[in-house]
């Protein structure tokens, strides 16, 4: 219910001069619909809550004994050294090498969707970028061991032999190119590309159409438009559409526990097997079979990729949130 209530007036304030003050009083239904949005938004945050102690009450023990050697490189568990450094850097490694490849397909099929494509394929498009996102990993994990880990051996192998002077294009067992920390990045960029293609889309999409309209009709070309109107305005956007798939690229799972190699070496080499780990991967091979006291180093692994992940996470949406304020 909303009232209309008008202040006392001044002496000298003339019929025109007092202010009319609206006041709105909530009705049952209004106040029944407040409580389920607060309620529902205390359970995520009472699940987030519950998640992160779970974590930290179950890897203290690893974290007392492991101390701050935890971001050493020797994980042996059972005799207390728990460094996670080549699992992090693993599963970082692949996150980067998937966005590195996703982030230009992603932004040359955002353009084309909203500048290039027809208007009645506009949707059908943005359909199909919608349902790859919703493809389960475990099936992007099989067709990446099937097809994909075997058909980039060549290439692979390709940049080992002319590029093997820079570092990360080598190999950590000579001769092999599969189950490599390249080969997971590679297939988790076909898992990130439908997420940066849908915000950045979405973020050039709301560049002011006025704005290019006047770019076009001062003689400039759709190309340049786009370099000096729609990038600019949308790079914020853009920067937290790569971080949010930075972060699903961080939680990949299923792809990298089929295609990568089991190891724990840290090591600047991508380009075949024996090298870097992943925390996934040692989660899901390990945790039903070890000791206590090794499951309570898994833990803390699967926290530090929590705690990762979150972070990256909320950076993106604070810069996504950043640019649709500025394009309102």
């Amino acid at each position: 219910m909303t009232a209309v209530v008008t202040p006392p007036a001044p002496e000298d304030a003339g019929p025109d001069d007092v202010p009319m003050v609206l006041h709105s009083a909530p009705s049952g239904p209004d106040r029944v619909f407040s409580g389920v949005l607060a309620g529902s938004s205390g359970i995520v945050l009472f699940l987030l809550v519950g998640t992160v102690g779970f974590l930290c009450y179950y890897g203290w023990p690893a974290l007392r004994d492991g101390g701050i050697h935890i971001f050493s490189t020797t994980w042996s568990p059972d005799s207390g050294h728990f460094g996670m450094l080549p699992f992090l850097a693993g599963s970082v490694a692949i996150a980067v090498i998937g966005v590195a490849i996703a982030t230009p397909i992603s932004l040359a099929t955002g353009l084309m969707i909203n500048e290039y494509a027809p208007r009645r394929l506009k949707p059908a498009l943005t359909g199909v970028i919608d349902m790859l996102a919703t493809v389960p990993s475990i099936v992007y994990g099989f067709w990446g061991l099937q097809l994909i880990s075997p058909l980039q051996a060549a290439p692979a192998r390709w940049l080992a032999e002319n590029l093997g002077f820079v570092p990360i294009l080598r190999t950590p067992s000579p001769g092999q190119y599969v189950k490599s920390i390249f080969a997971c990045g590679l297939i988790c960029a076909v898992t990130i590309i439908p997420i940066i293609t849908s915000v950045s889309r979405e973020v050039m999409a709301q560049t002011p159409r006025d704005v290019r309209e006047a770019a076009l009709g001062l003689g400039g070309t759709r190309w340049g438009m786009v370099t000096s109107v729609i990038f600019p305005f949308s790079r914020n956007g853009i920067l937290g559409a790569v971080l949010l798939g930075l972060g699903r690229g961080l939680g990949e799972t299923m792809i990298v526990v089929l295609v990568l190699s089991s190891a724990n070496q840290l090591t600047d080499k991508l380009l075949g097997p024996g090298g870097l780990g992943s925390i996934a991967q040692e989660i899901t091979d390990n945790f039903e079979s070890s000791s206590p006291i090794y499951k309570s180093g898994l833990i803390l692994l699967g926290l530090a990729l929590f705690l990762t992940t979150l972070a990256v996470n909320i950076i993106a949406r604070q810069i996504v949130r950043r640019s649709e304020a500025y394009a309102s």
